[in-house]
């Protein structure tokens, strides 16, 4: 299996350690499209209108003045470094053993800096979203879909269990004939059914940690995939339904989770 998640804007800066170094990252090969992100990025950040230009808050005025020192600044594994709902609810940075080896192994980060990182890939603490246009860049996901190229291991993964928000899809979508599942997590009110975001992101993280840390062998289809998710049937979820896509798109796995207290 292949896990493809977000990287996350809630993000735990390094105290320590050695700078990021672009040739130990995931696919190597990738460090001139990297650099260039990079350097581009820095530019935009020590520019007076910076915090304008990439759409964020003036809150965040001393995350985005740091953009300007990433070359330099101390760098921890990547499952560190995100900390957000559904990194908190996986648990990357805390496995260990078979666990660790198979979330170092079976999951890719699609980030708008970096194209692809693994959760053991060493890194700072950025500010930038897939959302955003660099000067000369132009459209990230379409930046990063022309770089990354059909695949994001070096293997048959059997089947992507895709748990991306959807500015980070287009990055980078699997080669033709790859079983391929979205996560949609959904809450039933009375009969009607709706979509979550908050709930949405924790349960993703959920299942990802159900997926690395459960007995026996990795799923390696989309039916692989809805009988493991069916496991936390009782516990974080209501119910499990697979939507099956005909043509190029995704199949959906559709995870039906319990409506907040009091409703």
């Amino acid at each position: 299996m292949l896990i493809l998640l977000p990287p996350s804007e809630g993000k735990t800066a390094p105290v320590r350690g050695r700078p990021v170094d672009l040739d130990r990252l995931t696919r190597p090969e990738l460090r001139t499209a990297r650099s260039e992100v990079l350097d581009t990025l820095a530019d935009v950040s020590s520019a007076p209108n910076a915090v304008r230009a990439l759409g964020v808050g003036t809150s965040l005025t001393e995350e985005v003045a740091h953009n300007t020192r990433l070359r330099t600044a101390p760098s921890a594994p990547a499952a560190q470094v995100y900390t957000g709902v559904l990194y908190e609810a996986a648990g990357l940075g805390a496995l260990t053993g078979g666990a660790r080896r198979r979330a170092n192994a079976d999951v890719r980060i699609v980030s708008a800096l970096w194209g692809v990182l693994s959760p053991a890939d060493r890194i700072p603490a950025y500010r930038l979203s897939m959302s955003t246009r660099l000067p000369g860049l132009g459209s990230l996901p379409n930046y990063w879909a022309s770089t990354l190229g059909e695949r994001l291991v070096d293997r048959d993964p059997g089947v992507v269990i895709d748990c991306r928000s959807s500015a980070y899809v287009p990055a980078w979508r699997p080669p033709s004939g790859m079983p391929w599942v979205t996560i949609r997590v959904v809450q039933e009110i009375d009969g009607v059914r709706s979509v979550v975001s908050h709930h949405a992101k924790h349960t993703r993280g959920v299942l990802t940690h159900h997926l690395l840390t459960r007995p026996g062998a990795p799923p390696r289809t989309t039916r692989g995939v809805q009988r493991a998710a069916e496991e936390l049937i009782g516990s974080t979820l209501q119910q499990v339904g697979l939507e099956r896509t005909p043509g190029a798109g995704p199949d959906v796995l559709e995870l039906v989770v319990s409506p907040p207290a009091g409703r």
